[in-house]
């Protein structure tokens, strides 16, 4: 009687320790199955064996090899019931690999920056120096472009001084006509004194002219030279006198009664048949001719009332 009533006590409380021990043992058996390595029987030694030496060949011949994942436990991956050192050990490569990856990351970004930052740099300096390069080959321009106006405005002026220095001498026959005289005086006619009033008219406010005249007479020798010499000098007087003609701009010789070749618009002496005259002379007249320099001509116009025929005016 009281041994059945001990073991109706004492076998729940058994049973329950039982059950208790079991839920303590299937956690820790799941967890070193899972960490433990599968154990291999002597007859499959040889085998496993053979295996692993060609896995070590496989890896030897090559060089990157791709991890094997871990070998899922009882729970899986991942133990709820697994140790915080187990949890820390599985993610601590893990955690590594992201540091180095973030590290990676920053050292190229701080690269590109720095290529970047050069790079720009180097466009700022190319820039600056097509710039300045610029404005270099502009001044140059302009330079060469004054340059050349300088050298033009020089070429200009030496040419005008060499048209000026050929035309310093240069005369060329604006007009001519004769001055004549009453029979045995130095008295002008009033048609040749009409002609000279013409001739100063035209010649007022003017420059680079000069009066060329000859005077001729009849009579031998010094008789004629003597009368011709006072018809020049008279016709000079009046132009003088009542026109104020300078006197430096009257030449004028005394030709007796010796005839001379007349002369063209250019000063040449003509020839021909046509222009011969006789040897000597039977009437008083003086010779004028206007004579122009072509240098003083370019600034102002032919004298006003000229005649430029290179005939003898007829009074």
């Amino acid at each position: 009687m009281k041994t059945s009533s001990y073991l109706t006590h004492s076998f729940p409380r058994q049973a329950a320790i039982a059950v208790l021990a079991a839920a303590i043992g299937v956690p820790v058996w799941a967890q070193q199955a899972a960490q433990a390595p599968p154990a291999t029987t002597d007859q499959n030694a040889p085998a496993a064996t053979s295996q692993n030496n060609q896995q070590n060949s496989d890896q030897n011949a090559n060089s990157t090899t791709v991890p094997q994942p871990a070998k899922e436990g009882f729970w899986g991956r991942i133990n709820p019931m697994a140790r915080k050192k187990w949890v820390k050990k599985q993610i601590d490569p893990i955690n590594d690999r992201l540091t180095e990856l973030d590290q990676v990351n920053a050292r190229n970004a701080q690269q590109i920056k720095d290529v970047d930052a050069r790079a720009q740099a180097g466009i700022h300096q190319a820039q600056s120096t097509a710039d300045a390069a610029n404005q270099t080959a502009q001044s140059a321009s302009q330079q060469a472009q004054n340059a050349n106006n300088a050298a033009e405005q020089a070429s200009n002026h030496v040419t005008q001084i060499g048209n000026t220095v050929n035309g310093l001498d240069q005369y060329h026959q604006v007009t001519d006509f004769e001055v004549k005289f009453r029979p045995g005086t130095a008295t002008m006619t009033a048609d040749s004194k009409q002609d000279l009033d013409k001739l100063a008219a035209s010649l007022t406010g003017r420059d680079g002219y000069i009066l060329e005249m000859d005077a001729q007479a009849p009579g031998n020798g010094s008789v004629g030279i003597s009368s011709s010499q006072r018809l020049a000098e008279a016709v000079e007087r009046y132009l003088v006198t009542d026109h104020q003609i300078p006197i430096y701009r009257m030449h004028s010789v005394a030709l007796g009664n010796m005839e001379v070749a007349s002369n063209d618009q250019n000063g040449e002496a003509a020839t021909g048949e046509e222009n011969t005259h006789p040897a000597h002379v039977r009437v008083r007249v003086v010779h004028v001719r206007l004579m122009e320099n072509s240098l003083a001509a370019q600034g102002s116009a032919s004298p006003q009332g000229a005649d430029s025929s290179t005939g003898s005016g007829q009074p």
